[in-house]
């Protein structure tokens, strides 16, 4: 079964009036009246002072079923590999950047290396 993660995140920045903004004029067309907002995430996020302790304890909630999702879906050996890929390990030879990435799922360097061992024959077409 498949769940939308991005669909929930969306729907709890609707909820709690979150919005992004890059520019004083998006700031300014979506900002509220008389209300205080402040940056958590620090990728233009604006967020209502009242609503941080709600946004910062949903959102982290999302998160964490979305992993746990994903580990019982795909198997931690699944995500290691992806994300290898994705950090360009395979071309790179270096594994630093995946095993930071990582860290939300707990995974220790010689978890990383492992999978990079085991899986490098599928990948060496750069």
């Amino acid at each position: 079964m498949s769940i939308d993660f991005q669909a929930k995140q969306t729907e709890l920045f609707n909820e709690l009036g979150v919005f992004f903004a890059f520019s004083n004029e998006q700031l300014l067309k979506q900002r509220k009246p008389d209300v205080e907002y402040c940056t958590v995430l620090g990728g233009g996020d604006h967020v209502p002072v009242e609503n941080v302790k709600e946004f910062i304890r949903r959102l982290s909630a999302i998160h964490q079923e979305e992993k746990e999702h994903k580990i019982a879906t795909m198997g931690i050996d699944k995500i290691i590999e992806s994300e290898l890929v994705n950090h360009e390990a395979y071309f790179t030879g270096e594994i630093d950047e995946t095993v930071e990435a990582l860290g939300f799922y707990n995974v220790t360097y010689e978890q990383v290396k492992k999978v990079y061992l085991d899986t490098i024959d599928k990948h060496d077409n750069w």
